[in-house]
């Protein structure tokens, strides 16, 4: 096998291939140039996207030229695979404005040098389609019968399927195709609940471009995809108790980032340090070889080292040491502020845990109270008429306040 695709598959991103010895020889004969696209349907990726895109710069790193497509287009409709109802449709000012915000991200992983990785958006060719002769053209190189036969249109079909919804397929064997014409692309590459999108793709490259079965056939395409990620615990990956671990650190902070990492099952941790990190295996496996908690502190900074950069990571470090081993500076831990007199007149301690975590309610930290999961300063406080004044700060004068096991916020008094 082609010492890159052994690669992503010795790292675990393989699952199927449309013809992997072929695929193979293909790559042996020089750079093949492959894509993989995701919808902006929101402002931002969140960590489960972004699969794929680690695949991508393992591929370029081997020669290959890839190209990252950014739905503008396709997300005006919603992808149905994977998923159990119509997705929520935004306007197109949206998502053109998402689009700015995930090509932003991604160049800033990717770096987008328009020779060795390209950004393109499928709102260029997409937008301006005439429907009647986009069914003359592709519409009529599609079996409704083997559309019907795939997972994702046969799991939505017992719910409910929009027209509009089937319609998305055709959407993206066109991009493919598009893409073999604009950039001799050859190759897609994405999540396993996109392998009827991806083989659609190919198939149509054939039926439109011909194709013989001769290996230097530029006109033969494929498709790989890799397996759907979840955790060792049941829950899909990138996902919290809040919601989705997002890119955008105005959506989930750098510490929240980093304690995500640190705290996935000790199942998870050398198959994502293999899947999010770029370290070689034969260092993860000495890693692996050590302490589990070294391990899973190895593979939060390591990838918060990709996501946010140098710095960030080592402040997320930092405040992470400094909130669970007294180690590190709490300078960088998560940091809120309250006024400093009405702490002096005193304050409610469900009050205060409410002040100091936006988005909770008085209910959630009056119920983490009473299950004695607050703390202040290393105290537990189970009284929810409990009033903490000035005299319960620490000698800086501050709080540092514990809410369950792993959550840890420095109070500030301003």
């Amino acid at each position: 096998m082609n010492k890159a695709l052994e690669e992503l598959k010795q790292r675990g991103f393989y699952a199927q291939c449309t013809d992997a010895d072929r695929l193979s020889a293909r790559m042996d004969a020089g750079p093949i140039t492959f894509y993989v696209g995701c919808d902006p349907t929101g402002p931002s990726l969140h960590i489960g996207h972004m699969v794929p895109f680690f695949a991508l710069r393992h591929l370029r790193e081997a020669g290959n030229i890839g190209i990252a497509l950014v739905g503008g287009g396709t997300a005006r409709i919603g992808d149905p695979s994977g998923k159990t109802e119509m997705r929520k449709m935004i306007s197109y000012e949206q998502i053109d404005d998402n689009v700015k915000h995930i090509e932003a991200q991604l160049n800033k992983f990717i770096g987008f040098d328009n020779k060795t990785a390209y950004a393109d958006n499928n709102k260029n060719w997409l937008a301006d389609l005439n429907y009647i002769d986009f069914l003359r053209d592709i519409g009529s190189c599609f079996s409704v019968n083997k559309m019907l036969s795939f997972e994702a249109y046969k799991q939505r079909l017992e719910r409910g399927l929009s027209f509009i919804e089937f319609n998305y397929q055709l959407l993206q064997a066109y991009d493919f195709y598009m893409l073999h014409q604009r950039h001799n692309c050859a190759l897609q590459i994405g999540g396993d609940d996109q392998w009827g999108n991806i083989t659609a793709g190919v198939d149509l490259i054939r039926r439109k471009m011909g194709g013989t079965t001769e290996l230097n056939d530029m006109h033969e395409c494929f498709g790989l995809t890799f397996p759907l990620i979840l955790r060792a615990d049941g829950k899909k990956m990138g996902k919290s108790e809040k919601g989705a671990i997002f890119l955008d650190p105005a959506l989930t902070s750098v510490f929240d980032f980093f304690q995500y990492w640190r705290n996935v099952p000790d199942a998870d941790v050398r198959r994502f340090l293999l899947l999010f990190t770029f370290l070689s295996v034969e260092e993860i496996d000495k890693i692996c070889a050590g302490d589990i908690n070294e391990a899973k502190e190895r593979l939060a900074y390591e990838a918060t080292l990709v996501i946010h950069g140098q710095e960030e990571a080592d402040k997320a470090l930092s405040g992470a040491k400094a909130a669970f081993s007294g180690e590190g500076d709490k300078a960088h831990m998560p940091t809120a502020e309250i006024s400093k007199q009405t702490v002096e007149q005193g304050m409610n301690v469900v009050d205060l845990f409410a002040a100091a975590q936006p988005g909770t309610t008085k209910s959630d930290n009056r119920r983490l109270v009473e299950q004695g999961g607050a703390s202040v300063n290393g105290t537990t406080v189970k009284d929810v008429h409990a009033v903490i004044t000035l005299k319960d700060a620490d000698n800086d004068g501050e709080f540092i306040l514990k809410a369950g096991k792993k959550k840890i916020i420095r109070i500030i008094l301003k």
